[in-house]
């Protein structure tokens, strides 16, 4: 990192630092067995998915969290 310059990646306009992120991301997402997940992390993982396919339908819809998000309900919850 020591050929990056923050401050002006900070400057450029926010749908360009998007892409920034987006295309960074892209990268990380291409080499994920790089990415080490932690057993503590796996282990909630496997819980969570086990809660799920006991009971699918007790979590949200995407359109639901969605809405929730747009117009901030969800700080309510």
């Amino acid at each position: 990192m020591n050929n990056i310059n923050i401050p002006a990646i900070l400057e450029l306009p926010v749908q360009e630092r998007i892409r920034l992120v987006e295309l960074i991301w892209d990268s990380v997402a291409a080499v994920s067995d790089a990415v080490e997940v932690s057993p503590e992390l796996k282990a909630e993982l496997e819980v969570r998915m086990k809660e799920f396919e006991a009971n699918p339908e007790a979590g949200y819809s995407w359109d639901q969290v969605k809405s929730r998000l747009q117009d901030g309900s969800w700080r309510s919850a």
